[in-house]
């Protein structure tokens, strides 16, 4: 199921891209698109027609994310303290280990010669 929502997301994806490059710019941002084209993708239904798909496409890739979090976090356990109830408490307290005893340092029973130079 989740392999399958997300090859639809992955469609939408590109769909959408292709929809959002379709579009005619409107800022004229380095004199490229607009001009003269002609044919059927002119006019105002057009404009219409593309900004409605957008819109379309843009939901339908919002509810295929939300979606494809929802399918992949449903088998997941709880990790909230009041649905996994109380941890148990330990059965006997558990009584500090003592460190072994430490020897302290023998004393050097005579003084080190000095080092020659």
């Amino acid at each position: 199921m989740i392999i399958l929502l997300l090859v639809v997301h992955i469609l939408i994806a590109i769909s959408l891209v292709g929809v959002i490059l379709l579009q005619k710019s409107e800022g004229g941002a380095l004199g490229m698109g607009g001009g003269g084209m002609s044919g059927f993708m002119t006019g105002r239904s057009t404009a219409n027609l593309l900004t409605r798909t957008t819109a379309i496409l843009a939901v339908l890739f919002m509810v295929t994310s939300l979606s494809l979090v929802w399918f992949s976090n449903r088998d997941r356990a709880p990790r909230s303290i009041i649905e996994e109830g109380a941890p148990p408490a330990p059965a006997a307290p558990v009584a500090p280990v003592a460190p072994p005893p430490q020897t302290p340092p023998a004393e050097p029973s005579q003084p080190s010669p000095p080092l020659a130079r």
